[in-house]
């Protein structure tokens, strides 16, 4: 199953889900790290990183999105997609209402991070739960991959171990 939205033949979805898992990462770092010793820079930090990986976790689901919707209906892969899909979306609501609550507290000397770590926590493990589930996309129901061609179906002593 081929990726619909692609940039010179390569897959734009799968090029722009490395800048959420690591804004998200780094959300969840920096108020860890604000927590622990309470200076500005980390939660600032944070609260620009979760910024960013919502904007970039929804700029990333538009292709895959699009590439979900030409998976053939009542196959593995829908499900799994679906599945993969639903985790993210529950990744972005969660670092979306995290971002939320800490808003109005920019300038606050000691703004409390309240549930922040919490909802960047499990915000976090449901984004490794998709990450499993797209690579599964990916390496079990080949979504978003080219056909071979015939050069490279033919076994030769090269990748004869890999067929």
């Amino acid at each position: 199953m081929y990726s619909k939205i692609k940039i010179a033949g390569h897959p734009v979805h799968p090029m722009l889900i490395a800048y959420p898992v690591a804004f998200y990462t780094a959300t969840l770092a920096c108020y860890i790290a604000y927590s622990s010793n309470h200076d500005l820079f980390w939660f600032k930090t944070g609260y620009v990183a979760n910024l960013a990986g919502i904007v970039m976790a929804a700029l990333a689901a538009l292709p895959g999105f699009i590439d979900w919707l030409n998976i053939p209906a009542n196959s593995k892969a829908k499900k799994t997609g679906m599945f993969h899909l639903l985790c993210n979306v529950v990744a972005l609501v969660l670092y979306a209402v995290c971002f939320f609550i800490q808003k109005d507290k920019w300038n606050n000397t000691s703004p409390d991070i309240g549930a922040a770590i919490p909802l960047t926590a499990l915000g976090f493990l449901i984004t490794l739960i998709a990450g499993f589930l797209g690579w599964t996309l990916v390496q079990k129901h080949h979504v978003g991959l080219n056909e071979f061609t015939n050069e490279e179906t033919k076994p030769t002593a090269s990748n004869k171990e890999y067929r």
